[in-house]
């Protein structure tokens, strides 16, 4: 295995590193025996990037799943969220774990998520959207941190492409949702307003 790479770019942004000429089994070995950890891991054809989350990652995407949870409440949608379950797939040399994952109504087990939301505070070293396309996840939602808004990504053909607004949740407006993703404000206080302005 190659060098290491540290992308700290401030001190709310996450400590990043990445290996390159990484085996698959090593990646599985090291996924497994860190998987109570609280550490993130990307692979991609060898090269494996290791990521510690900022309470400022976190707190965004704790809030995101509150509110969208809380938007399927209100709708009546069948989503069921998995969290940062690792999903990986050994014939596409691909792994990972979204910060929050979502299918509409049941999962096999196995299968990945129909939805992937990642929160972005500091750029990732490895293009996540060619490890979620491997893994055949429908959309992904990039949530960018610093701008405060979300990128749609939905997959045709094998490959991302930028749309408007949700494809799986029609009817859900996400810069609506978005302007309610306002870390160190009261939680709780935040998804009861959401759930308000849904109703106007």
């Amino acid at each position: 295995m190659a060098a290491v790479r540290d992308a700290v770019q401030s001190p709310d942004a996450e400590r990043r590193f990445l290996l390159s000429g990484v085996p698959w089994a090593a990646y599985v070995t090291l996924r497994d025996a860190l998987d109570d950890s609280h550490v993130h891991m990307t692979y991609l054809d060898g090269s494996l990037e290791l990521m510690s989350p900022s309470e400022r990652h976190e707190e965004d995407g704790t809030l995101i799943a509150r509110l969208l949870e809380a938007w399927a409440e209100e709708y009546d949608i069948d989503l069921r969220g998995f969290g940062g379950a690792t999903f990986r797939s050994e014939a596409k040399a691909r792994g990972l774990e979204p910060d929050e994952c979502y299918t509409i109504g049941p999962k096999a087990p196995g299968v990945p998520p129909q939805l992937a939301i990642e929160v972005v505070v500091s750029n990732p070293l490895l293009d996540k959207l060619d490890v979620y396309a491997g893994l055949g996840v429908a959309e992904v939602w990039v949530w960018h941190s610093t701008s405060r808004n979300f990128a749609v990504h939905r997959l045709t053909a094998g490959r991302y492409e930028p749309v408007a607004s949700s494809e799986l949740l029609e009817g859900l407006d996400l810069a609506v949702l978005g302007s309610f993703v306002r870390g160190g404000e009261n939680h709780t206080a935040l998804v009861k307003a959401y759930r308000a302005a849904l109703h106007r």
